[in-house]
């Protein structure tokens, strides 16, 4: 049974903080992962199965918040380190800006569990009160990330198409015209005397 990542093992004899990571084969209950696999330890019953594909799931949907979270502790604590962090962590530094954002405007009280990090994300640029209202939709409707997006677009072309008869009308002389092209006023009822 091999145990952890080989750096924390560095760590622990006192290796360098900038040593790379490599991750060795570590077992977990009904299977080994690495960074790129994952085998059962011998045969599976289906509920040993099912608790794996369980566990995996939560770390899958996790990881983003983890890393945004931990990073956003890092840059408060010790400045912005992306560089450092993506060194720390393989990802990319515009990953990690994307992580920290998204875990920046869900504080973890609003996070939903039966939401994925990447819906979260499509909603990280609204309001917190319209986050909100969409991911009690998401969560009742059992929105995909790309029908949440799809919906939050849809509803955003209506609002601005409501919107846009109220501007209109707003920029409209009381008593003239607007050339469509130029925008140029005319005044269909002008004094002849002062045209």
């Amino acid at each position: 049974m091999q145990s952890t990542c080989v750096e924390i093992d560095r760590v622990r004899r006192g290796g360098s903080e900038e040593a790379e990571l490599g991750c060795a084969q570590r077992s977990e209950p009904g299977g080994s992962v690495s960074p790129t696999s994952w085998a059962a330890d011998g045969h599976l019953s289906l509920l040993e199965w099912s608790q794996s594909g369980r566990r995996l799931g939560v770390i899958g949907r996790a990881s983003g918040w983890w890393i945004g979270d931990w990073l956003n502790y890092g840059n408060a604590r010790f400045g912005e380190r992306y560089v450092r962090a993506a060194r720390i962590t393989g990802y990319d530094v515009q990953t990690l800006m994307n992580m920290v954002y998204v875990a920046s405007k869900f504080e973890p009280e609003r996070r939903r569990d039966e939401l994925s990090w990447s819906h979260h994300a499509e909603l990280a640029a609204l309001e917190p009160a319209q986050q909100d209202r969409w991911l009690e939709r998401a969560v009742a409707e059992r929105l995909s990330v790309r029908c949440l997006r799809e919906e939050v677009r849809r509803a955003r072309r209506l609002a601005e198409a409501e919107e846009q008869p109220a501007l209109e009308a707003q920029s409209e002389p009381e008593d003239g015209l607007v050339c469509p092209h130029c925008g140029a006023h005319f005044n269909s009822a002008a004094d002849p005397a002062t045209a």
